[in-house]
């Protein structure tokens, strides 16, 4: 680890160590929070509860990963970062101005399938596969789901030599992108692209699927096969010198009261 990382590592350390050690004094500056868009009503919850006990307001901004660490780098001012991947906090870290990442809490894919799609978990690259299955991922590199369907189409090139070519050719980067539309508002944007019929299945966060799921019921969330599994790890990052109240919420989210929340939207722990 080089001596830059040791010195940022020893000062978020040291920031955290702070705040155990008394109460946290509440700025009338709320503390500015960029999330991955797959966080929103997790971590949603998670922000009313810690505002309801300490009165500190957070100001929370979601998105797509990439896009968001764009903005960061372009100058926008957030104090706390999430992303749905440990890849762009360490760019920003790697860039200075950012403490080393850690991981705070892991997710997986699902298949997302429309109602008249027949498949399960040992089905799925078979019908992933099928010339008339439209499949909908979100956009590599702008949102880190895209990034972590690639990853699944990789693996299936190990178990059926040519899918990842079909599978990367036939792909529809349907979210997560720049020019992605948005759901309308209060709706789910998985759920609302099925609707859409936009895609036949969707691979996407298991939490978004399930979320989907929850808003119309006839869809259909198939668990990926462990051969093709790909599992995320969300980092999370604050800024060098954010105040002590941007520090404390970030300690906040590896504690158990939020570790529940977190889990009762269906992540994994860290």
């Amino acid at each position: 680890m080089s001596t830059c990382r040791i010195a940022l590592l020893i000062g978020l350390l040291a920031g955290l160590a702070a705040c155990a050690s008394g109460p946290v004094p509440v700025s009338p500056d709320p503390v500015v929070v960029y999330a991955a868009g797959s966080l929103r009503d997790a971590l949603g919850e998670v922000a009313r509860d810690h505002e309801s006990r300490t009165g500190q307001k957070l100001s929370l901004s979601f998105g797509p990963s990439g896009l968001l660490r764009e903005r960061i780098e372009k100058g926008e001012a957030a104090q706390v970062f999430t992303s749905a991947d440990t890849q762009h906090p360490q760019r920003l870290a790697d860039a200075g101005g950012w403490q080393p990442p850690r991981v705070f809490v892991r997710n997986g894919l699902c298949a997302l399938a429309q109602p008249g799609v027949e498949t399960s978990t040992a089905q799925l690259l078979e019908t992933l596969l099928r010339p008339d299955i439209r499949v909908g991922i979100s956009t590599p590199r702008a949102d880190p789901s895209g990034d972590y369907a690639f990853a699944l189409f990789a693996k299936a090139d190990t178990l059926r030599p040519g899918s990842r070519q079909i599978l990367e050719t036939k792909a529809l980067q349907l979210t997560g992108g720049p020019t992605s539309p948005a759901a309308p508002a209060g709706r789910n944007l998985y759920s609302w692209v099925m609707e859409q019929d936009r895609a036949d299945v969707f691979l996407t966060y298991c939490t978004n699927a399930l979320a989907a799921r929850k808003e119309r019921p006839s869809l259909k969330v198939v668990q990926i096969p462990p051969d093709l599994q790909v599992g995320a790890e969300y980092g999370l990052t604050v800024r060098t010198g954010a105040p002590v109240q941007a520090t404390y919420f970030a300690r906040v989210l590896l504690e158990p009261s939020a570790q529940t929340i977190l889990a009762r939207h269906g992540f994994l722990a860290p």
